[in-house]
């Protein structure tokens, strides 16, 4: 899958490109060999991106030549060949780096974190607005640990006319060692980065025709990459291309149709969108098979499946296939020298990948987890996400683990949920977030999760027993009408499940999963801890907690144009470009306003904070207000849900 590349030194396959266009055409034919049916090519439209070169060319004062190698974002940036430009080193490019420095047409450098302090979108927009000509990214740390030559890609999440590319620590040391006494130093760069809106990719699906049922299990990873992505996401194509042939040529006759599904855009493919990963999923399953919602009893999602991201083993998984898959799991023998630690089940879906994107449209989802461990830090979306990280045991292990998980998907009638699960953690978040200024909502709404956590817990154990008696079934006639009885019970479950995500699967600023009250208690807390730190006239502990609300973090280090950018485009934007986030973040508490007065306020010795603590106090009235909301929303939802599940029980 290397062949094809953008990037003839570093390599990139992305979205909507050449490169992917071409793999996606050599996965056809893969299909086609192994002897899959109805393979197509399931086109859509999506913005591409073409990298095909960033060089970076320095004479260092002892008459030394450096070149440099650098990587991309999907920004658009193009020279006639060599060009050359004035680079500066500016920290970690927040505002207050900007402070008395004149950056207009220049190329500004500087050092970023994005797992433990900000995206990348960040420093560049503010580079963008100050003037210069592009950003260029080191990583200080959190991705790309493995070697101060690495380089790192990640989606940009942000638009695509401030420029942006990303340098080893390595090569940045020779610039910064230049800099030492100079404001700048010259620099020659070569370089095309092109994103292109509106344009077409198509997702590569094959099929083993059930014998049963028109219902499906699908398994799904993506051929878009960064540099090789050799574990991101090549080996997991390879291994679902590989359970494709063992089960084609074991002559296995499933009674559910087996889906195949080469993912393209996984990494990027919208423009200037928070939620820009996960499009060719998304894609797949609200615009181009929408029809599939309803008919998918499991997607069973690869990602960097031939490396040990831990010493136990994970499958992540909903809240209502957590008990299924734990059984499962039991089952298996894992070997040591994959997994010392044995398998554990991890939930809720995150939404690292394509599996998200798949719950959420209703279709029970599953990964390999692959989000934890020092992978993560050290190989991931680098160069050095290569053979070398090949780990054959896990590789292995995974093959035949996931193969056998879909044998036993398939000898499944009703999909095997339980809802138990899901309202038992509501009940446990809302007993988490609780507030005074909703007890009375509260207490009804855990009367209402207890009730519907005992009845989900009742239709999983009658699931089990409907499976249990299609299981003794010997002969394939009796199989297929006793399927054909309950199939339509299988679909009012897939349908609750669906209302399940819409209801209850809500996002925070920083794309992590939760209940729709988290939000607004998780702010109440820390505009409380704020206004008792004024009360006391203790600044500095108030803008700590300030800090915590929602995405206020920017409002402390960018301009303001970067804050509203990044806010606004969140809750402001068509649906269509917000994906899989769209109206999952509900609620905003804007306080770039109070947190430049603090912070103009630091250096007074006995400062006056009534209006400050007055504006607190009018947040924590707007916060409580969300939540009291949210709590009799998720009353309503509740009760839907307990309606749902009763007509189930009475089938």
């Amino acid at each position: 899958m290397e062949k094809e590349k953008t990037n003839s030194v570093l390599g990139y396959r992305t979205a909507g490109s050449d490169a992917e266009t071409a793999t996606g055409e050599m996965l056809y034919k893969e299909m086609e060999q192994i002897g899959l049916k109805d393979v197509t090519k399931d086109r859509f439209t999506l913005d591409g991106w073409e990298f095909k070169k960033a060089v970076l060319k320095f004479t260092d004062e002892a008459g030394q030549t450096h070149e440099f190698q650098m990587g991309g974002y999907q920004t658009n940036f193009e020279t006639d060949e060599f060009q050359d430009y004035e680079l500066v080193y500016l920290g970690k490019g927040t505002a207050a780096d900007y402070e008395g420095v004149n950056v207009k047409g220049r190329l500004v450098m500087v050092e970023i974190n994005q797992r433990d302090e900000w995206w990348i979108s960040f420093p560049v927009y503010q580079a963008y607005l100050r003037g210069a000509a592009a950003l260029i990214a080191v990583q200080a740390n959190g991705y790309g640990e493995i070697a101060e030559t690495a380089l790192n890609a990640q989606d940009i999440a942000g638009p695509d006319f401030a420029p942006a590319f990303s340098l080893s620590q390595a090569d940045a040391r020779v610039l910064k060692d230049a800099l030492r006494e100079k404001e700048f130093v010259t620099v020659s760069l070569d370089a095309c980065s092109r994103v292109m809106p509106d344009v077409k990719a198509s997702n590569i699906v094959g099929k083993i025709p059930g014998t049963e049922t028109d219902s499906m299990i699908l398994l799904s990873a993506h051929y878009d990459s960064y540099f090789d992505g050799f574990q991101d996401d090549n080996a997991a194509i390879a291994m679902m291309l590989g359970i494709a042939r063992a089960l084609v040529k074991g002559g296995y006759q499933p009674a559910h149709t087996i889906v195949f599904c080469a993912m393209a855009a996984e990494e990027w493919g919208v423009i200037d969108s928070k939620y820009d990963w996960s499009t060719g999923a998304y894609n797949q399953i609200f615009r181009v098979h929408p029809e599939w919602q309803g008919k998918v009893i499991a997607d069973l999602n690869f990602e960097l499946p031939a490396h040990a991201h831990n010493t136990r083993d994970a499958i992540r998984c909903t809240y209502e296939y957590a008990d299924f898959i734990r059984e499962f799991t039991e089952s298996l023998t894992v070997p040591k020298e994959a997994y010392p630690d044995g398998i554990t089940v991890l939930y809720p879906i995150e939404t690292w990948s394509d599996d998200f994107s798949m719950a959420i449209a209703g279709i029970p989802s599953t990964v390999n987890d692959f989000s934890a461990g020092p992978f993560m830090q050290n190989y991931y979306h680098s160069q050095y996400d290569n053979q070398d990280v090949y780990q054959e045991p896990v590789y292995r292990f995974h093959h035949e683990c996931y193969l056998k998980l879909i044998m036993e998907l398939d000898r499944l009638v009703l999909p095997p949920m339980n809802f138990g699960n899901t309202m038992h953690a509501v009940a446990a978040s809302v007993r988490d977030t609780a507030s005074d200024c909703a007890s009375g909502d509260q207490k009804e709404l855990l009367t209402q999760l207890e009730a519907a956590e005992e009845l989900g817990s009742q239709i999983y154990d009658w699931i089990c027993r409907i499976n249990g008696e299609y299981q003794s079934l010997t002969e394939r006639s009796a199989k297929k009408a006793f399927r054909e009885k309950w199939q339509p019970q299988g679909q009012k479950l897939l349908h609750i499940f669906r209302k399940t995500q819409d209801y209850l699967v809500r996002l925070n600023w920083q794309d992590e999963v939760m209940f729709p009250q988290e939000a607004a208690a998780w702010n109440i807390r820390q505009l409380e801890k704020a206004r008792i730190s004024l009360e006391k006239n203790d600044i500095t502990d108030a803008l700590k907690a300030l800090y915590r609300v929602d995405n206020n973090m920017y409002a402390f280090l960018f301009d303001e144009e970067v804050y509203y950018h990044f806010t606004e485009y969140i809750l402001h934007q068509p649906k269509d470009r917000l994906m899989w986030g769209a109206g999952r973040i509900m609620h905003h508490e804007n306080l770039y306003g109070i947190v430049q007065k603090l912070k103009e306020r630091m250096n007074e010795k006995e400062p006056e904070l009534d209006e400050e603590i007055r504006r607190l106090e009018a947040a924590l009235r707007r916060q409580r207000a969300y939540y009291r909301d949210d709590i009799r929303y998720l009353k309503q939802s509740v009760s839907r849900i307990y309606v749902m599940l009763e007509e189930i029980k009475g089938c």
